[in-house]
């Protein structure tokens, strides 16, 4: 697995440091609430984004009244619904790794002055629309834990199943698929009885860079530091980091 893929694999190990940070049920509550309006409704059964989003919530111990309201809100029978837009931003990272930004807000121009100050802050700089978005492809993406001596037979049965490729590691498997494609995938392996750590609509990079040691510390703090405003929901990057390097960002808080 590449060090971009294993950045990734300690995001989601790191994911509970976010709830004590009382930012991860804000941004599950959006993702909720754009998953209704966008994808078909307030009923998981027929809208799948909202199923993905509601799974989402609840493997992050968001409670189920939480789920309940961020739903009736989106749906115009609850109180407090927000008008909220999705912005796409691109820049890059020290050392020149491309990265995006995907951010609900309610007002574009203080996202925007507030996402260029940390970029610009962290050494990075926000790029023009469409200058790094090229080289990312819309995929379904579906985290798979489990025994080591079980992933490689696991990723053949992810392909088996519709996975356009798979990527195995120590007890990980990451498995894409088209975006369409990743109800199919997630349910049939669910029937074999292999359940999914996560899955989610993402933004996977087509090429990665690779950066030095300097790089990839100034690289990860702005990763955290994006990922940590308010309207930010999902950031990626096409960063290749250094196994030492991610070994000693997992110690940290």
């Amino acid at each position: 697995m590449s060090g971009h893929s294993k950045w990734k694999t300690i995001k989601h190990q790191k994911g509970a440091a976010d709830a004590k940070r009382g930012q991860l049920f804000t941004k599950l509550t959006r993702d909720i609430m754009v998953a209704v309006k966008q994808g078909g409704g307030p009923d998981p059964d027929m809208n799948y984004k909202l199923r993905l989003a509601v799974d989402k919530a609840r493997s992050n111990s968001m409670p189920l009244d939480n789920i309940d309201r961020a739903i009736k809100r989106a749906s115009g029978t609850g109180d407090g619904n927000e008008n909220l837009d999705e912005v796409l931003y691109e820049g890059y990272a020290p050392g020149g790794a491309a990265i995006l930004v995907q951010a609900l807000t309610s007002n574009r121009n203080r996202t925007a002055s507030v996402v260029r100050s940390t970029f610009t802050k962290a050494g990075g700089a926000l790029g023009e629309s469409g200058s790094v978005a090229w080289n990312f492809e819309h995929k379904g993406l579906i985290v798979l834990e489990l025994e080591p001596d079980k992933a490689e037979d696991v990723a053949l049965s992810a392909i088996d199943v519709g996975a356009d490729d798979v990527k195995v590691d120590k007890g990980y498997v990451e498995v894409y698929t088209a975006p369409e494609n990743l109800k199919k995938v997630k349910d049939a392996l669910e029937k074999q009885g292999i359940a999914s750590a996560s899955a989610d609509l993402a933004m996977i990079p087509k090429t990665t860079i690779s950066l030095g040691p300097k790089e990839s510390e100034q690289a990860l703090r702005l990763l955290d530091l994006l990922e940590e405003l308010e309207d930010s929901q999902k950031v990626y990057t096409n960063a290749d980091f250094p196994d030492e390097v991610l070994e000693k960002y997992k110690t940290q808080a």
